[in-house]
């Protein structure tokens, strides 16, 4: 046996990726204790009495007619507050996030005048995207509810804002991200902005970018709910009433649906990711 085939093999990242474990559990730990984190504590005997009483109360679920009925309507203006406001912030975000990319900037061509302007002008872009989407959308939910009234209209415009900052970062990011060797041949030859974004950057970035708009679609679904409690309308509102008068099997209705909603939104993103293959 030859001495290289004796001598033991061994990572020689092993010793980087100890110190980097090691450090993150001190900076964890502290972390953990102030954020009161005592898993145990849902072990006691009292509090699984307490857990297994609460989840028996959702068995079964609620199958009355009437309350089929006002589950399919609620589901349906949860569906349409999620997709219109998508689609409110599918508009915000494209034109922000041509604006902000540095993908589809014809100043970083080469030399020439009105390089610092661009810069300025998309960092003013990005400063607005961090804006729309640092507040979150139930405290735009809460003022368009009281401007608007009760009811979906104000889902839609607080996911619209909110979700218009989200799409509009992660679309730019994902542009600067792809090759973007045909974009700038395309600038380069006189082309257009949209030209280039068309045929040179969504073709490689088609799939990320469908992929991540039906996630945020799903994110939209799920955001709905929340805001039903405030006001919005929709499965939240339905599922706010059934927790105040304790009907568990009403909410467990509610719940399923809502997993198939999330079922439904990951089957449409495979689908989408294999149509643009």
């Amino acid at each position: 046996m030859s001495p290289a085939a004796a001598t033991p093999r061994r990572d020689p990242q092993a010793r980087a990726r100890i110190g980097l474990t090691v450090v993150a559990l001190v900076i964890a730990w502290p972390l953990l204790v102030l954020a009161e984190f005592k898993p145990w504590a849902l072990f006691a005997p009292g509090n699984l009495a307490v857990i297994g009483g609460f989840l028996a109360g959702f068995l079964p679920p609620e199958g009355s007619p009437d309350f089929l009925a006002l589950l399919a309507r609620a589901t349906l203006e949860t569906l349409a507050m999620a997709t219109a406001g998508t689609a409110l912030a599918f508009a915000i975000a494209v034109p922000l996030a041509c604006l902000g990319t540095r993908a589809l900037s014809v100043s970083r061509i080469g030399p020439g005048p009105g390089g610092a302007r661009a810069m300025a002008g998309r960092q003013a872009v990005r400063s607005l995207l961090m804006v729309l989407r640092a507040i979150p959308e139930i405290v735009w939910a809460l003022i368009f509810v009281r401007a608007l009234g009760l009811g979906p209209a104000a889902g839609v415009l607080a996911l619209a804002i909110t979700y218009g900052g989200m799409l509009g970062k992660v679309y730019a990011e994902i542009l600067e991200s792809t090759d973007t060797r045909p974009a700038r041949a395309l600038l380069e030859a006189g082309s257009g902005r949209i030209a280039a974004l068309c045929y040179g950057l969504l073709p490689n970035a088609a799939q990320e970018l469908a992929s991540y708009t039906v996630y945020r679609w799903e994110c939209a679904v799920r955001a709905s709910v929340v805001m039903g409690f405030v006001g919005a309308g929709g499965l939240g509102q339905l599922m706010d009433q059934s927790m105040k008068m304790l009907n568990g099997g009403e909410a467990s209705s509610i719940l399923l649906v809502f997993l198939a909603l999330v079922l439904l939104a990951d089957a449409l993103s495979n689908a989408l990711r294999k149509l643009l293959a």
